[in-house]
């Protein structure tokens, strides 16, 4: 078979064992009922279950398998909660952060596909979150969330992966969320849910290049160096009407734009990179929280997290194609295969609720798969597909 991949020493382990499974999980209770599928295509994608200290690898074929789940930590008595999921250019490697811990989260590398530990997991930042890697796979971008501390501002990791050593700690902003890397690979993408601001982290040079506002009647570029923190945009952005809180920014395959989703402003942003301008706001289903974009360019796919869905736009015309509700809610992840063809939208249920994995197909947006995962499924990341 052919393989195509995503565009684009052991710790002290509580638990390195796996445990093989398999489901195709219904449809919940007044949700679309799923129908057969036939991919012509085999595709797999791992999630993480932030509740369960879990993370799964999942296999599409037609129908949606739970294949192996691996059970991660190194403290008993702590949840440490993998968050953010990323696989290497060339396929090899899962790279997972976890946000709790002691006395924080740290960064893990996986060899994929056996799903064993390869390196000593590392300490980070506080609350490490989103991942992203340069294309040449050397360098992990990471943003610590900060998510249980001060409302001051926080920072971005920088990883090299080879050695899984720390280089670099980034300031950008009160409660950084979302990484996103350029095509290129120059430019990382992240947000701040407290400031109401993107910014953009050179690659290179580990350090701000730009910032643009999001909040609402203040759009617009910011001083690079002297937009970090304060809340002023939060306090700004809530003076002109809604909030944005923005928790996603997603370079388009171009390179040409990037989309904000407004979580908190039920909207999502199309900002020019080149003139760095607000072009045009696209209307949304209630708190857009992730987006990923076919890589043919055709669809934008947002999560909407408060409104345990995804919807589908035409990035051409802006319009919403279609709004599908997911089996279950607190809505939360999404990945595209590399074929343009399915969505993989990860769903977090409440409470003891198990997590979902739902798959659609991007010709009709009609439900073709879904499989139970440990609770409170987020992170989950594309690892591979492969042609008969």
């Amino acid at each position: 078979m052919r393989s195509i991949q995503r565009a684009g020493a052991a710790a002290l382990l509580l638990c390195a064992g796996c445990v093989s499974g398999s489901g195709g999980g219904t449809a919940a209770e007044g949700g679309p009922a799923a129908r057969a599928a036939d991919p012509g295509a085999v595709y797999w994608l791992y999630v993480g279950a932030e509740s369960a200290d879990l993370i799964h690898r999942i296999r599409f074929d037609g129908t949606l398998t739970l294949e192996q789940t691996t059970m991660v930590g190194e403290i008993p008595t702590e949840t440490e909660g993998p968050h953010g999921l990323r696989i290497s250019p060339d396929g090899g490697h899962l790279y997972m952060t976890t946000g709790h811990g002691f006395p924080d989260g740290k960064l893990w590398k996986f060899e994929a596909g056996v799903d064993t530990v390869v390196a000593e997991p590392i300490l980070l930042g506080y609350f490490p979150a989103t991942i992203d890697l340069t294309p040449d796979g050397l360098y992990a971008f990471v943003v610590n969330f900060n998510l249980h501390g001060e409302h001051v501002p926080s920072t971005v990791s920088v990883v090299y992966t080879p050695d899984l050593v720390e280089v670099e700690q980034i300031e950008t902003c009160t409660m950084p969320h979302g990484a996103r890397m350029a095509p290129d690979g120059l430019f990382l993408y992240s947000n701040c849910m407290m400031d109401e601001q993107v910014v953009e982290i050179d690659t290179r040079t580990f350090e701000v290049a730009r910032r643009f506002s999001v909040a609402p009647g203040r759009e617009g570029p910011l001083d690079a160096e002297g937009a970090a923190g304060g809340m002023s945009g939060m306090g700004a952005g809530a003076m002109a009407g809604s909030p944005c809180s923005p928790t996603w920014v997603q370079p388009s395959p171009d390179g040409f734009s990037l989309y904000v989703a407004c979580n908190a402003g039920s909207r999502i942003l199309h900002l020019d990179r080149q003139s760095w301008e607000l072009t045009r706001v696209l209307q949304s289903g209630t708190g857009p929280y992730n987006l990923a974009i076919t890589p043919d360019g055709r669809l934008l796919v947002a999560t909407l997290k408060q409104g345990a869905g995804v919807e589908f736009f035409d990035l051409r015309t802006g319009e919403s194609l279609a709004r599908v509700s997911t089996t279950t809610t607190v809505t939360h992840g999404v990945e595209v295969s590399p074929d343009s063809r399915y969505a993989f939208v990860s769903s977090e249920g409440v409470g003891a609720e198990p997590g979902k994995v739902d798959v659609f197909d991007l010709s009709d947006f009609s439900r073709v798969g879904d499989v139970e995962v440990g609770q409170q499924a987020g992170g989950i990341a594309f690892w591979k597909m492969e042609l008969p």
